[in-house]
């Protein structure tokens, strides 16, 4: 999906703006400063007669004019609705663990609950949030894409998959270290070893999802042709010999790959063009939903789409069927949203915010519990406090979560801040370089191709 041509744009843009502040606070007390040492398109702060409304408006110019920039400088053939779907399914994750992850404070110790445990009618909040087959189905997709284009060039098979791998795990690198380091530190310190395990395994939690998505991406060239048909009917007769006929509860993680490969392989018949119509759109969602609701009213799965504290069924861990077809209602719901979002990521500011998610994605998805984690310690210092410390046992404990989530956000962009550079390297450890694309691009005035080639 050439990635590399927005992030080079954004950083170039980002790199502009710190050369302006710089210039501004070298200047100070030595007279104004020239336009011309700001750049094109730079404003002036505190010009005369220029209150509070006009520096905000200011920023709200520069902020359009930035966003402008982001635009102009995306290849026009590029679909933005991937990119928007991937943004919704990463935040929908995030908010997600946000909403029914609670860390309780027990005497000198943290255990893990939920709201869910105590307010099952809340089920439905893990409809929206629980949205992994959209990022499933968006990676089929564009590994699919990605790979037969590769294949047209000539690329080998182990230089395509490294490339694609070392995006998902070098940030992984940073995550490792830093609760290595944590770990042994609460451990020497004399915390409860519940309480160190409680927090690694919040912690590390996400990276059960690398370790799929990094197989099925690997198997990619074997997945091109497969029917989604054939792990879906793994996954029916995985759940039929373990609920139905008592074989061993493990045997349900082969759904650890089966239904996780349902989503991926539509993505995959999606880059052949077989799902372009509406109707199948409409097929996956009525089907799926209709499905998923059977299984719950009448076959005993649990309502709720993500893992809850003293359930004997999880429908997450590992999959259960009901999971794999609330999934296929949800890819439904994507394809059918594809033309509104493609309309909608016309608008520049609108993806700006969309391709700053999508370049931060992997900071954001793996430092987000970390990011609720550090809150909920940093504030035990002042007691425990409703909505982080205390049982999420009714509305009160809701309304308070949901006054926390902006700490929490702050919390991650101080992560995001730190870590996010992990990222933004290639393959051999170094930043990626300029684009062509990107150099080749020209916007109205030219702005976006000396954006990229000062990149």
């Amino acid at each position: 999906m050439r990635e590399s041509s927005v992030r080079h744009a954004w950083d170039g843009i980002r790199h502009r703006a710190v050369r302006e502040s710089a210039v501004r606070e070298s200047t100070v007390g030595q007279g104004a400063v020239p336009e011309s040492a700001l750049g094109p398109g730079a404003v002036r702060e505190g010009a005369p007669g220029q209150g509070a409304a006009g520096q905000g408006a200011t920023r709200h110019s520069a902020i359009r004019r930035f966003a402008g920039r982001i635009d102009a400088a995306t290849p026009t053939d590029r679909d933005r609705a991937v990119d928007a779907l991937r943004a919704f399914a990463i935040l929908g994750v995030v908010l997600g663990h946000w909403l029914v992850t609670a860390l309780v404070a027990d005497g000198g110790s943290l255990h893990a609950s939920s709201p869910l445990q105590h307010m099952p009618w809340l089920a439905p909040i893990s409809w929206a949030f629980q949205t992994l087959a959209v990022f499933f189905l968006v990676g089929g997709h564009v590994a699919t894409r990605s790979h037969t284009a590769a294949r047209a060039k000539g690329t080998p098979y182990r230089q395509w998959l490294t490339a694609r791998l070392s995006r998902l795990f070098k940030p992984v690198a940073a995550v490792l270290v830093l609760w290595t380091i944590a770990a042994t530190a609460l451990f020497l310190s004399g915390a409860e070893p519940d309480t160190i395990h409680t927090l690694v395994k919040l912690a590390l939690s996400p990276l059960w999802f690398l370790l799929v998505f990094a197989a099925l991406t690997a198997a990619t060239p074997l997945l091109t042709r497969l029917n989604p048909l054939w792990p879906l009917a793994v996954v029916l007769h995985v759940d039929l010999l373990r609920f139905g006929l008592g074989a061993p509860q493990s045997l349900g993680w082969v759904n650890l790959a089966a239904g996780w490969l349902v989503p991926y392989t539509l993505g995959a018949a999606w880059t052949r063009g077989e799902l372009e119509r509406a109707r199948a759109g409409w097929i996956l969602l009525a089907g799926g939903a209709a499905a998923t609701a059977l299984l719950v009213a009448f076959a005993g799965y649990p309502a709720s789409m993500v893992g809850v504290p003293g359930q004997t069924i999880s429908n997450l861990n590992p999959p259960t069927l009901a999971a794999v077809t609330f999934g296929l209602a949800q890819c439904g719901l994507a394809l059918l949203l594809r033309e509104r979002l493609r309309r909608t990521m016309r608008r520049p500011l609108a993806w700006a915010a969309v391709a700053f998610v999508n370049l931060s994605a992997m900071t954001i998805f793996l430092w987000h519990q970390t990011a609720m984690m550090a809150t909920t310690a940093t504030a035990l210092t002042a007691g425990r406090l409703p909505g982080l410390h205390t049982a999420p046992d009714g509305l009160g404990w809701v309304a308070f979560r949901l006054a926390w989530l902006p700490v929490f956000a702050l919390a991650l962009t101080v992560c995001w801040t730190a870590f996010h550079s992990y990222e933004r390297r290639g393959p051999r450890g170094r930043s990626t370089g300029p684009s062509r694309v990107v150099r080749r691009h020209h916007g109205p005035d030219g702005t976006a191709a000396r954006i990229a080639h000062r990149a």
